[in-house]
């Protein structure tokens, strides 16, 4: 499930020329996973039935937000605690995908909405692809198969951030 979501998500984002062929290499990025994912899963499966694309979207602003942290003082943020809670209360998490555009990515007019209807796209496609795994509700299966959406998510959404912050992946002999 997870690489169909992958290719999935990576051919239409390459198609949209939001990423580069080569997907980068962010370690520090990728090793936090774990810890946002813990933090994140018990509001992205409370909201998940009533509000599937917000449970799956709202980690690839995560990943944006990741890389803008990344990119801006990684020593800090990388040692900050509770990451995610701390950008959840910002707002709430109904408005975080809103926190992370306007106050962490900085967004504002047509940029943002641009970026917003790219996020939602890429929630419906990965909804859509759970909805056709025809995985019973509440079982582990549905649970791993959930998960490994989150990831790539989250992973897409730092690539997204990662070249529109002007870091490009190039293939290399």
């Amino acid at each position: 499930m997870e690489e169909r979501i992958r290719q999935d998500l990576y051919q239409y984002l390459l198609s949209r020329g939001k990423i580069d062929e080569r997907m980068p290499e962010c370690p520090d990025l990728e090793d936090k996973w774990p810890e946002l994912a813990q933090a994140y899963l018990p509001d992205g499966i409370r909201e998940f039935n009533a509000y599937p694309t917000v449970s799956l979207g709202w980690v690839m602003f995560i990943g944006m937000a990741m890389a803008t942290y990344w990119d801006k003082d990684w020593e800090r943020y990388g040692q900050t605690p509770n990451i995610y809670e701390q950008m959840r209360n910002q707002r709430g998490f109904d408005c975080l995908d809103e926190y992370i555009l306007k106050d962490v990515l900085h967004m504002k007019g047509d940029g943002l909405k641009q970026l917003n209807d790219l996020v939602a796209e890429c929630a419906s496609r990965t909804n859509n692809a759970l909805i056709h795994a025809h995985l019973e509700p509440g079982t582990p299966e549905a649970f791993k198969a959930y998960v490994a959406c989150l990831h790539q998510l989250y992973l897409m959404g730092m690539a997204v951030q990662l070249k529109r912050l002007g870091y490009h992946m190039e293939l290399t002999d």
